[in-house]
C-alpha cells in the first residue's frame, strides 16, 4: 500500500530564495516541492504539498489530513512558537506527526526554542538545511511500515 503524506508548510516559507538567504539558502519552496515529489515518485509514497501564511488554512488542512493521510509533516513556521489553534488541531490527529524545520530553532532567538507543536510530534527535524524535507520524507515512510 502507497503511504499518503502531506507536508504542510507555514507563512513566509513561500519567500524561500529570497528572505533570510544566510539562514535559509537559495532554495526555493518551488524545488522544495520538485524535490520531495521526485523522492516520492521513486519511494512509492504519495506526497501532497501546501503553504499558508494564513493560521486558520492550515487548521482547516490538519483537521482534512484526519481522514485522508496516514502521515502529516509540518514546518509550521512562526506559527510553531505561537499557534495554540494549530497545536490543538494537531492534538486531534491519530496519524503520526514530524515538526519540520529548516535552521536549527534552538541556535536562534530564545522565543523561538519554545515549539507548541513538539510535544506532540513522533519526531523532530531540525538544522538540516532544506535536506530537513527528504529527511523527514524517508523518516515518516519509514515510521509508517
Amino acid at each position: 500500500m502507497m503511504n499518503k503524506i502531506i507536508i504542510l508548510n507555514g507563512p513566509n516559507l513561500n519567500l524561500l530564495g529570497e528572505r533570510e538567504k544566510e539562514k535559509y539558502g537559495n532554495i526555493t519552496l518551488k524545488d522544495i516541492e520538485d524535490n520531495c515529489g521526485k523522492y516520492a515518485k521513486k519511494n512509492n509514497i504519495n506526497v501532497s504539498l501546501f503553504q499558508s501564511n494564513i493560521e486558520g488554512e492550515l487548521v482547516d488542512e490538519i483537521q482534512k489530513a484526519r481522514k485522508n493521510f496516514n502521515g502529516l509533516i509540518i514546518n509550521a513556521g512562526g506559527y510553531t512558537h505561537t499557534s495554540v489553534a494549530i497545536h490543538d488541531a494537531l492534538k486531534v490527529l491519530e496519524i503520526p506527526i514530524i515538526e519540520l524545520h529548516i535552521t536549527n530553532i534552538y541556535n536562534r532567538e530564545d522565543f523561538r526554542h519554545k515549539s507548541l507543536i513538539s510535544k506532540l510530534a513522533s519526531g523532530i527535524i531540525c538544522g538540516f538545511g532544506t535536506d530537513g524535507y527528504i529527511m523527514a520524507l524517508n523518516a515518516m515512510n519509514k515510521y509508517l511500515k
